[in-house]
């Protein structure tokens, strides 16, 4: 069932929102060469239970970290550890905060140093997909012409659009109905509504579209070890359009 949110809630998923943006854009900050990729998941964290919220992927479903951290092949769900970061490493971050029992949740792709030609293609178009795609949350609008938007972008470059995993509706709980695939046909699924909040989230993949996952039951890589790209937002659909929760306020 697809739950619609008051505007007051929406204010405080705002705040949510917000709190992931801005840790994003920290983390973003301290990529370096070098950096172990559990330190990431360490300041996270600090920073996210010093707002006084709580870390949404922590224990969630058993999953051990604050953030996801998947690198390069990895599409998503990957594991913080020591690994380090190299030079050219494609790193994506997921993050997910808890603020006064509302969630919010966002991830971006960022540059370790400086990438090869294809990756900063890659790079580019997931980062296009998502732009656009958040176009399409608006009252009227049907789902699947999200997906369509991305879909129709990546493939053009010739990406797999991976399908195996999903956005999702957002609020009261991480995953709400509906599911948000990156692929459809235009003019298909449910109208979308004021009140209806999304997690719009393109995973692009340099080769297949096809993944698998590892033995840790979690981290998701692709089938061809091609490059991935992740990238998301937390939406709300308003009169005035679409309200992007995790995009940081000027």
């Amino acid at each position: 069932m697809i739950t619609l949110k008051t505007r007051a809630e929406i204010e405080i998923m705002y705040r949510a929102g917000q709190l992931v943006a801005e840790t994003l854009a920290y983390l973003k900050d301290q990529v370096e060469v070098g950096l172990p990729t559990i330190e990431l998941d360490r300041m996270a964290e600090e920073r996210i239970r010093a707002a006084g919220a709580i870390p949404a992927f922590k224990g969630y479903m058993g999953f051990p970290f604050t953030l996801c951290i998947s690198i390069n092949e990895q599409v998503v769900h990957g594991f913080p550890s020591e690994r380090t970061l190299a030079e050219g490493d494609l790193l994506s971050l997921d993050c997910g905060a808890i603020v006064d029992g509302f969630y919010s949740d966002a991830a971006i792709t960022v540059r370790v140093g400086t990438l090869s030609e294809a990756a900063e293609s890659l790079l580019a178009t997931t980062e296009r997909c998502l732009d656009e795609a958040i176009d399409q949350v608006r009252v009227g609008n049907r789902l699947q012409d999200i997906g369509h938007t991305v879909q129709t972008i990546a493939e053009a470059q010739g990406y797999g659009v991976v399908k195996d995993f999903v956005g999702h509706g957002i609020g009261r709980k991480l995953h709400e109905e509906p599911q948000v695939p990156n692929w459809g046909k235009p003019n298909r699924g449910p109208r979308l509504k004021v009140g209806m909040v999304l997690a719009v989230e393109p995973m692009i993949n340099a080769g297949t579209e096809k993944v698998r996952v590892l033995d840790d039951n979690w981290t998701a890589v692709t089938c061809d070890d091609s490059l991935s790209a992740h990238f998301e937002h937390s939406i709300a659909i308003t009169d005035e359009g679409p309200m992007v929760l995790t995009a940081l306020a000027a």
